[in-house]
């Protein structure tokens, strides 16, 4: 059963500087292409919804309206882009994945196992979505896969409750509002992501100028700030 993915790289990055997190390296890979190679094992279309660079495997990129409009924003963009042609018979859920987890592909395939097997083996349960949680309890919604249905459902009850029509500023929180979502355990790490400088430091993550010049002077200092997007 394949699962449509939508990466999220398209924020500000406002505590690491401005610094885009899709561009910065783990071991000689962007955290975009981490991201990417992560998803494209759900077997599904990926789209990409951030500025559009380079990679090692076809995908699509889009950008969410506004530009820097947020997550919630951003996930409807990848709808809007996922829905283009889509046929009847297409994949029923889709996988959410922020680009700034760079050992997610263990944690993804997780709940990728957890949202293909219930589907399957309890067709017509009333879960609208499996989302990752880590040992300590805490919910990440940006490492989940949701049935289309109902996460297109609240995009179009949110755009039409907004007067700009879009959702500029609506958080995940008001986006998944009153959807029934299932916690699934993920390995250790898998959804620790990177939100400042201490962060990426221990999670071996680096600046494209630190992998070929690594000196104390490229080390970008901390901005204490958002969350991606």
């Amino acid at each position: 059963m394949s699962v449509d993915a939508i990466i999220l790289a398209g924020g500000r990055s406002s505590r690491l500087g401005g610094v885009a997190k899709a561009s910065l390296l783990r071991d000689g890979r962007t955290l975009l292409q981490l991201a990417i190679d992560a998803a494209r094992a759900a077997g599904g279309r990926v789209v990409v919804v951030g500025p559009e660079v380079r990679t090692t495997a076809p995908v699509r990129f889009v950008r969410e309206r506004p530009v820097f409009g947020g997550p919630a924003a951003a996930i409807a963009a990848g709808l809007d882009a996922l829905r283009d042609g889509v046929a009847a018979e297409g994949p029923t859920q889709v996988a959410v994945l922020a680009c700034d987890m760079p050992d997610a592909a263990p944690a993804l395939a997780v709940v990728l196992d957890a949202a293909t097997d219930t589907a399957t083996a309890t067709a017509g349960t009333d879960t609208d979505g499996w989302v990752a949680v880590d040992d300590s309890g805490r919910e990440q919604s940006l490492l989940a896969v949701y049935r289309r249905e109902a996460l297109e459902g609240r995009v179009a009850a949110l755009r039409a409750s907004q007067p700009s029509g879009d959702l500029a500023g609506v958080s995940v929180r008001q986006l998944l509002a009153g959807l029934v979502l299932r916690q699934v355990p993920v390995p250790e790490g898998g959804s620790a992501d990177v939100d400042t400088w201490a962060d990426a430091t221990e999670l071996g993550v680096v600046t494209a100028v630190e992998s070929t010049a690594p000196t104390a002077s490229t080390t970008p200092t901390a901005d204490p700030e958002e969350r991606l997007p």
